[in-house]
């Protein structure tokens, strides 16, 4: 009875120690899991250069600069959008050019309140005016220039006279339809655009490109 009872507890006291050395296994592999060694904290410092919050290395000023470089070219072009106005959005249509640049609101705003006015030779007013008395008008309300004179006279009022690539907006555009001289003056825009008071639809916007303003284009001039 009394070998039975040696052997008995003999055993238990194999468990007791066999349980204890697995408490502290379980221990120990939590504890590792919780903090990554010196390798792995350098794998994940290192990960596209990014470093987890409240920690900073030496090496990353570069990338850091890159992002907060690209971040800002980013937000300057969403922001310019996002302020759009809808003129912007409209003549940007109608030039076929980027929506920042249209700027000028003047100009456009000028635009928007002559368009489709009626031609009328010797014309000023909204009723009805001509190529020149719109070239005048415009000039003196947007870019505040005091012009006056018909198509000829403004072309010998340029100082710089131009080819087409050399134009840039606000610069006078003129045209020698079916005469040996200076019959048709308008503003430049953007893009090959101008507008004008044409004969035929009132003030409009038109292109150079347009088959019958390239046979009859005379040159650009900058006042």
């Amino acid at each position: 009875m009394m070998r039975i009872k040696g052997h008995l507890w003999m055993k238990l006291s194999v468990c007791a120690m066999a349980l204890g050395s697995c408490s502290t296994i379980k221990k120990s592999t939590a504890k590792r899991s919780t903090a990554p060694t010196v390798s792995e904290a350098r794998r994940i410092t290192f990960l596209d250069h990014i470093d987890a919050p409240g920690r900073s290395h030496n090496n990353s000023s570069y990338s850091a600069n890159k992002n907060v470089n690209i971040g800002k070219n980013i937000t300057y072009a969403s922001a310019n959008l996002e302020n759009a106005q809808s003129w912007q959005f409209k003549y940007a249509q109608v030039l076929d050019v980027p929506v920042e640049s249209v700027l000028n609101y003047n100009l456009y705003n000028f635009i928007e309140q002559w368009l489709g006015t009626p031609y009328r030779m010797g014309g000023k007013t909204r009723d009805g005016i001509d190529c020149s008395g719109f070239v005048n008008t415009l000039v003196n309300a947007v870019f505040q220039f005091a012009l006056t004179g018909n198509s000829v006279e403004l072309y010998s009022k340029v100082r710089q006279h131009l080819k087409e690539r050399d134009l840039r907006e606000g610069d006078l555009v003129f045209f020698k339809i079916h005469h040996k001289r200076i019959s048709h003056v308008g503003i430049y825009l953007d893009n090959d655009k101008f507008v004008h008071a044409s004969t035929s639809n009132g003030v409009m916007i038109s292109d150079l490109n347009e088959p019958y303003w390239k046979r009859y284009f005379a040159g650009g001039g900058r006042l």
